[in-house]
């Protein structure tokens, strides 16, 4: 999918393996709830292995027996978004919403989507009804791009909250634990902002994620904070040798100067 860096959810309602054939054939023997089901999953594993020509073909079968079935218009506005086909992309996540208002996966796609668009406003409003579903199993990494989306409109207390939801749900999140902060570095609350830069420390150690520029460009601010140089030292050299094109490492050289 292109470049928000968003998570898309590439699920169907159900994915039936074998009730599809290699030939595009269903077998004998299931009930059209099955067959649309098997079609909308293979399309579904297409579109994940990046084949989004036969991921359209199984996806129109689908819609051949539903036109209305949300998981397959949804996927087909994926592939769609994957062509940079982006008026049908819309249109398509739009006719999946008709058909499922309240899906949650739905909305954090299309608000995905929106976002790659730099559509922030828009983007945000579909990333704040995908948080809605209290049950809904994406609903952390929906909070996450919430936040972010807020972000960029200078919203900067709801990024916060959403931020601070995400954890909630799942406090071992990279991005927003660097995320929300930097917020809190920005807001002076400089205690809260090194308990939560340390727990993100404590998943690198842990590879279970890697340094980010923004994460490194906080660990430079907080270690001037500290007035621990060499320790922002440090921050910067990998900066500079990681991302040296990045925004954050502009800032860093605005800063020394």
């Amino acid at each position: 999918m292109k470049g928000s860096g968003f998570v898309v959810l590439l699920t169907a309602a159900v994915l039936l393996s074998g009730c599809a054939s290699q030939s595009g054939g269903t077998g004998a023997g299931h009930s059209p709830e099955q067959t649309l089901e098997a079609y909308t999953g293979l399309g579904v594993q297409y579109l994940q292995a990046g084949n989004t020509v036969n991921a359209k073909l199984s996806l129109q079968r689908a819609l051949e027996l539903d036109e209305d079935y949300a998981p397959a218009l949804s996927a087909l506005a994926l592939a769609f978004q994957s062509e940079q086909e982006y008026e049908l992309a819309e249109r398509y996540f739009k006719k999946a919403l008709a058909a499922e208002s309240d899906a949650a996966r739905i909305h954090n796609n299309y608000g995905a989507f929106l976002f790659s668009l730099q559509r922030y406003a828009e983007a945000c409003e579909q990333l704040s009804a995908a948080t809605d579903d209290p049950f809904y199993s994406g609903r952390a990494q929906a909070f996450e791009n919430l936040g972010r989306c807020y972000r960029l409109i200078e919203r900067d207390t709801d990024a916060a909250e959403a931020f601070q939801r995400a954890l909630a749900i799942n406090g071992n999140r990279p991005h927003a634990l660097v995320a929300l902060a930097q917020l809190e570095f920005d807001q002076g609350e400089l205690a809260s902002a090194a308990r939560r830069f340390s727990r993100f420390l404590m998943l690198v150690e842990q590879r279970r994620t890697e340094h980010t520029p923004a994460s490194l460009w906080l660990g430079i601010q907080l270690a001037r904070a500290e007035h621990n140089t060499s320790k922002a030292s440090t921050y910067a050299l990998i900066l500079r040798n990681t991302y040296p094109r990045s925004a954050e490492y502009r800032r860093y050289e605005e800063s020394t100067q």
